[in-house]
């Protein structure tokens, strides 16, 4: 069992007055997104602290048992896909203690943005969802949440208000485009202040999306 993950970080330049938590997708590590936290060209961009966790060395079902880098273990492909539930709220909670050190170097909570894709994106919104605090978004790429049912009744009321950006690929088929959007109407739905976007793109990360990025995070640490 994990107690802390290791990270790759960006330290500001200038005061630390925000900080932004992005995780990586099954297989990758934290220098994965590191170089398109330069390319968002954000306005408080020398008063951001960018924390890159890495995700635990596991065995992964779907890929024969082998270790790999994963917030939790996937075991099948299927559209209803099953996950390993307790390794979502297993990861939460180290992605947490990340959140709970940045509140203890004086940093508020509502100046803290979560980001993450793929298997990163559902811990980003699992944790965000049940952070206890408010904090400044969530961004959701190419992602889907599986969790939805128990966050129904489990989500924290402080995060209601607070804003989601979820992007996703049309050629999508790693994480089809209907699971994201199965997760956006459900969170929609339930009064959450979601903006989805779709791209001409597979799973991945493509520039107009990093300019959709840069314009959210700019509204929000502004």
């Amino acid at each position: 069992m994990h107690s802390e993950l290791s990270t790759i970080e960006i330290q500001p330049e200038s005061a630390h007055k925000y900080s932004v938590i992005c995780l990586h997708g099954l297989g990758a590590d934290g220098h994965d997104f590191k170089g398109i936290a330069r390319e968002l060209h954000l306005n408080a961009e020398s008063g951001i602290h960018f924390i890159f966790p890495n995700a635990p060395a596991q065995p992964v079902t779907i890929n024969r048992g082998m270790k790999m880098r994963a917030w939790y273990d996937i075991l099948e492909m299927s559209l209803e896909r099953q996950v390993d539930i307790a390794g979502i709220y297993q990861s939460a909670k180290l992605v947490t203690r990340i959140i709970d050190q940045e509140m203890n170097k004086g940093i508020r909570p509502e100046h803290i943005l979560l980001a993450g894709f793929s298997q990163g994106g559902v811990i980003a919104l699992h944790t965000g969802l049940m952070f206890p605090y408010k904090l400044a978004g969530i961004i959701a790429l190419s992602t889907y949440l599986p969790t939805l049912e128990p966050l129904k009744t489990e989500h924290s009321p402080a995060n209601n208000g607070m804003p989601i950006f979820m992007g996703h690929g049309m050629q999508d088929s790693v994480v089809s485009i209907e699971a994201g959007k199965a997760a956006f109407k459900v969170l929609h739905a339930l009064g959450y202040n979601v903006e989805w976007h779709e791209y001409l793109m597979s799973h991945s990360v493509c520039i107009e999306e990093i300019k959709h990025i840069s314009d959210f995070i700019n509204r929000i640490f502004s």
